[in-house]
């Protein structure tokens, strides 16, 4: 993710990795109907995810990882796709795939949840992203598990975005390598107009969590979230004033007609230090952070229910 007059810093390689075991790992209890989010749950995801290190599209930490994650959904009675796909990079062709759970409601529309699991590409440092790239995977995993056993009105779709991070520099063509494919997909298939909202999420782990608004997303479902937050009791984590103007994963459903909104807090570290640097690692992270933003999302997608701006 990048701010929009902000550049990503570029390039690295992957540190070898023997985390085959993890697919053996302990499996998470399945969600019973009425279960809440649990932040603690999705804070014991992430540290799954970063015990595979750096996870950059193309690479083959990222393939295990995705294979632990699509396991664990399978495990909790999601229906899960694999949306592969070849991105063209400034460095050459890269083999990429997102993660689709499919959930249906009464309603074939469909409500979207969407983060990414990849990290930043980087060569002078180990990037681990844990707050960039694990919270936005480990949230989504944890907010399938809930879902995946209530009932609901609208179809839900969890979206993990492969080739979020530019490979080089942030630009249109590089970046959102994912989003950009599964819009264009869509499109191509005929299913975009069943898109009635999309949620973003991305660095939402912030030990000090502080969202603000994203002057780039939908304003309708924009105040609809800064009100459910506020109405739960966080106005202080989600802070309406002094808006700021994102790029990320929810720009190419901008682009195409679907209301979007972004979840991001995009000051990590004092003056946004930690962020794109070896210091984005799980001790900087809470689940506390987790279960604040899983509760909004919850009572979000309540709220989306009676919305007269869906169908």
């Amino acid at each position: 993710m990048i701010r929009s007059n902000r550049s990503a810093t570029s390039a690295a390689a992957v540190a070898s990795l023997a985390l085959l075991g993890v697919l053996s790992s302990t499996y998470v209890a399945r969600a019973t109907t009425g279960e809440e989010f649990s932040g603690a749950r999705a804070f014991a995801y992430l540290r799954r995810i970063v015990a595979f290190g750096p996870r950059p599209a193309g690479s083959k930490a990222l393939a295990q990882c995705r294979d632990w994650i699509v396991h664990q959904l399978t495990l909790d009675g999601c229906r899960v796709e694999r949306d592969k796909y070849v991105a063209s990079t400034p460095i050459g062709e890269i083999q990429e795939a997102n993660i689709i759970v499919r959930l249906p409601g009464t309603s074939p529309d469909v409500v979207m949840i969407a983060g990414h699991y990849d990290t930043k590409l980087f060569t002078h440092f180990r990037f681990v992203g844990a707050n960039d790239g694990g919270s936005s995977a480990a949230f989504l995993m944890e907010m399938a598990r809930i879902l995946a056993h209530q009932r609901h009105k609208y179809t839900y779709w969890l979206v993990f975005f492969d080739g979020e991070e530019a490979i080089r520099q942030w630009s249109a063509t590089d970046s959102t390598y994912g989003s950009r494919h599964w819009v264009h997909k869509l499109e191509a298939d005929g299913e975009l107009d069943r898109v009635q909202a999309m949620i973003l999420v991305d660095m939402i782990g912030d030990q000090r969590l502080d969202i603000r608004r994203d002057a780039n997303s939908t304003p309708w479902l924009n105040r609809l979230l800064f009100q459910t937050a506020s109405r739960l009791g966080y106005s202080k984590s989600f802070i309406s004033d002094q808006p700021i103007a994102m790029e990320d994963d929810h720009i190419p459903f901008i682009d195409a007609g679907v209301s979007a909104v972004d979840i991001i807090d995009f000051d990590f570290g004092p003056n946004n230090s930690y962020w794109h640097t070896a210091q984005d690692t799980i001790d900087k992270c809470s689940p506390e952070s987790l279960q604040i933003v899983g509760r909004v999302v919850e009572t979000l997608l309540q709220e989306l229910d009676r919305s007269p701006h869906l169908h």
